[in-house]
C-alpha cells in the first residue's frame, strides 16, 4: 500500500497490505472481500458501548449518501484533512492497525470508515452479510444499515450476521465504521448464501456506476 505523497512521516507499508492492481478482485476461496477503500482514522472516545459507538459514528458521519463511493486519494475534512486509500489485503482480514501504523496515524480510540463495491453476476436472495471486527462496527449495504456489533471484542469470522438480504445484479455498495479502543484492530466480511455457505462468485471493485 502506497502512502499519500504529502505524508513525509509515513513508515514502510505493512506486509499484509498492498496497492490494488487491475479493475476488480474476486473474493477469495472462502468468500472474503479483499479490496477496500479505507479512510485515515478519526479520533473518538474509548467507550465501546452501543450508545457510545453510535454517537461516535454520528459525530464522524461522512457527507453524502451511504452509497457514495470515494476515490483513492480523496480528502475528507474532519478537524483536518483525512485521505482515502485504496487497499488490497493479502489475508482474509484487513489489518487496520497495520494500515494506520504505516501512515504514522493513531491506532487507539479511533474510528475507520471503509467501503467497497461488490459486483454480483445475478440477483441473489436470502443472502447474509457476515462480518467480524476488532472492536465494534456498524455496516450498511446499499444505503441500509444491516448489522452492528459492540463491545471490546476480537475479530472473529462471522461474529455478526445480518438478516436475510438481496444482492442486486451488478453493483452493491458496502460501507462500514470500525471503532477501536486500544491495541490491535482489523475486520473481515463476506456474504453467505441461503444455505449459509460462502458466496465465491463475486468481485470487489472501487468503481462508480
Amino acid at each position: 500500500m502506497a502512502a499519500c505523497a504529502q505524508d513525509s512521516t509515513a513508515r514502510p507499508a505493512a506486509v499484509t497490505l498492498e496497492s490494488p492492481t487491475g479493475a476488480a478482485r474476486p473474493v477469495d476461496a472462502q468468500g472474503f472481500i479483499r479490496r477496500w477503500l479505507v479512510l485515515e482514522p478519526i479520533a473518538v472516545g474509548p467507550q465501546l458501548t452501543q450508545d457510545a459507538v453510535d454517537s461516535d459514528i454520528q459525530g464522524a458521519a461522512l457527507a453524502g449518501a451511504a452509497t457514495d463511493l470515494p476515490h483513492d486519494g480523496d480528502v475528507v475534512d474532519h478537524k483536518g484533512p483525512l485521505h482515502w486509500h485504496a487497499v488490497d489485503t493479502r489475508l482474509y482480514n484487513l489489518n487496520l492497525y497495520h494500515f494506520a501504523w504505516s501512515l504514522s496515524k493513531p491506532t487507539s480510540n479511533v474510528l475507520f470508515w471503509v467501503t467497497t463495491v461488490v459486483d454480483s453476476p445475478q440477483e441473489m436472495h436470502d443472502v447474509r452479510l457476515a462480518i467480524g471486527s476488532n472492536a465494534a462496527s456498524s455496516w450498511w449495504l446499499n444505503g441500509e444499515r444491516v448489522i452492528a456489533i459492540y463491545g471490546d471484542r476480537q475479530s472473529v469470522i462471522d461474529d455478526g450476521v445480518s438478516k436475510r438480504l438481496t444482492l442486486r445484479k451488478g453493483r452493491n455498495v458496502i460501507r462500514a465504521a470500525i471503532v477501536n479502543g486500544g491495541g490491535a484492530t482489523d475486520f473481515c466480511a463476506r456474504f453467505l448464501d441461503a444455505q449459509d455457505q460462502p458466496i465465491t462468485g463475486l468481485t470487489a471493485t472501487l468503481r462508480e456506476e
